[in-house]
């Protein structure tokens, strides 16, 4: 069986998280993002967790070779032998190559199949969203008041939880996540292309039609 590995960049509010989480349900595959994975070794009181939890607790941001330490323990696990769906890892070439580097030495007598999908929108869009983007206080499921808002005004149509917008969800901190994000992330872009790994999906239009050619680049 050849093994599907997915890597989806994009700027915040591209919409990766909707896609891939859709995208691991249908294929069966565990959908891997950063925030999630400290959470729940921070949880699992795990040495890598303690570690990270130290830094977080101080306000400081998880080492980069920390976060691929356990990024990379997540796609050797049992549920990720069939391959797995990366969102926001890796952030940095140097996360990057880490990265790389383990993938080859691990796959170096199994058949894969690598492919990095990037979420190309329009910034001016990007900032629409974050503003209207609503989070569920018990679920965790996000809405857009304008494109995907809730059945009933400020409730989780799967939980009955109550919808609250998140403190950086804001034109001000958007714009300094924006940066970062075209500062450290964007150059992962060149780095992928040169590699000839990369497709570009356009995400300005609806999650329907973004999902649908998500499906046609990788050939489903």
């Amino acid at each position: 069986m050849i093994k599907s590995e997915m890597i989806f960049l994009g700027p915040p509010a591209s919409g990766k998280g909707t896609q891939t989480e859709r995208l691991a349900k249908e294929l069966n595959l565990p959908h891997i993002d950063t925030g999630s994975l400290l959470r729940a070794e921070i949880a699992a009181n795990s040495k890598e967790g303690q570690t990270a939890k130290g830094f977080m607790d101080n306000g400081q941001l998880v080492p980069a070779e920390l976060v691929a330490q356990i990024i990379i323990k997540k796609i050797f696990s049992d549920d990720a032998q069939n391959g797995y769906i990366l969102d926001g890892f890796p952030r940095s070439i140097e996360q990057a190559e880490i990265l790389e580097n383990e993938l080859n030495k691990a796959n170096k007598d199994k058949s894969e199949k690598r492919i990095v999908i990037k979420l190309d929108v329009d910034e001016d869009l990007l900032l629409e969203r974050i503003i209207n983007r609503r989070m569920c206080k018990g679920c965790g499921k996000i809405y857009n008041l304008k494109t995907m808002p809730p059945k009933i005004e400020n409730i989780c149509d799967e939980c009955g939880g109550e919808l609250y917008q998140r403190t950086d969800d804001t034109k001000e901190v958007a714009q300094k996540r924006f940066d970062t994000y075209f500062t450290q992330t964007a150059p992962l872009v060149e780095y992928y292309e040169n590699k000839g790994l990369l497709v570009s999906v356009d995400a300005n239009t609806t999650p329907d039609k973004v999902y649908q050619q998500i499906l046609n680049v990788i050939g489903k």
